[in-house]
């Protein structure tokens, strides 16, 4: 044997597939029991062009992606919800999927988390997800009993709608697999001399000939940050077109700014690199 070379014996050969073992359980551990409920809150400034002077500084909060249902864990969301209401934040931002739609009653499990969410100063607003249109995301009677409780709850549902809020025109797309997806005559109308976000469920939106010249940001949820990642490299599964569109900001080719939210829910009860998100921003005029 050359000096310096190590026989592989069989003893150390069950010693190291034993580490081996013991690593990647810890591993699954992780990303089971540890991660998907380990919250991330993301802090960062959202420039806004025409921002009212009174809203220099506000704070919005974005979140996405709950899917209220057979799989997550309730008691971890409604938490959630109490840490966001502890923000205290000028206006919420809710980017869709709500519920992970199995039968009706799942509907009145998200009230029930959602009673649990103050919302913000100047109000929150809301918009339906792929997963809010229940079984092939075909189904309208879902999403619109969906949107009465979350009426009842004090939350503005847009849906193909815009609405103000303190000066701030939060404009909401309906969402782009749903049946009533139909931005162009929103997005047509919109008055480039006034303060305007963008609210829509699936990035891909981004990449589609609509926006009429928009120059704004754009909030997304949808993509879970891929939900496992490897560390340097890309999530290997993301349910979106445009491979770029994983998490965080992005600046497209005509001006406009894109952010997607990680969510705080699963469809799947595990998470690796991509921690579940709320969004804080610092509204920010320019």
């Amino acid at each position: 044997m050359a000096p310096g070379r190590l026989r592989l014996t069989r003893r150390r050969f069950l010693k190291t597939s034993a580490g081996m073992a013991g690593i990647g359980g810890a591993i699954g551990l992780y990303t089971w029991r540890v991660e998907p409920h380990w919250l991330s809150i993301v802090r960062r400034d959202l420039a806004i062009a025409h921002l009212p002077a009174a809203l220099d500084g506000a704070s919005l909060v974005q979140i996405s992606d709950l899917h209220v249902g057979p799989i997550v864990d309730s008691d971890y969301l409604i938490g959630v919800m109490r840490r966001i209401s502890a923000l205290r934040p000028d206006l919420m931002a809710i980017t869709g999927d709500f519920v992970s739609y199995r039968t009706a009653h799942h509907v009145d499990d998200a009230a029930r988390v959602l009673e649990h969410l103050e919302p913000g100063r100047l109000g929150c607003a809301a918009i339906m997800g792929n997963h809010d249109y229940g079984w092939g995301w075909r189904h309208s009677e879902v999403a619109d009993r969906l949107t009465g409780r979350l009426t009842d709850l004090g939350l503005t549902v847009l849906r193909n709608e815009s609405r103000s809020f303190g000066g701030l025109n939060v404009v909401g797309l309906d969402d782009l697999w749903g049946p009533n997806f139909n931005p162009q005559p929103l997005l047509a109308g919109l008055n480039r001399d006034e303060a305007n976000l963008v609210l829509c469920h699936n990035p891909d939106v981004a990449d589609l000939p609509i926006w009429s010249g928009y120059q704004g940001w754009m909030l997304c949820g949808h993509t879970h940050g891929g939900q496992c990642k490897p560390p340097f490299l890309p999530p290997p599964l993301l349910p979106v077109k445009n491979r770029r569109y994983t998490a965080g900001a992005f600046a497209l080719a005509d001006g406009r700014r894109l952010y997607i939210n990680r969510g705080l829910g699963y469809l799947r009860r595990v998470r690796f690199n991509a921690r579940p998100e709320v969004t804080l921003f610092r509204l920010v005029a320019v």
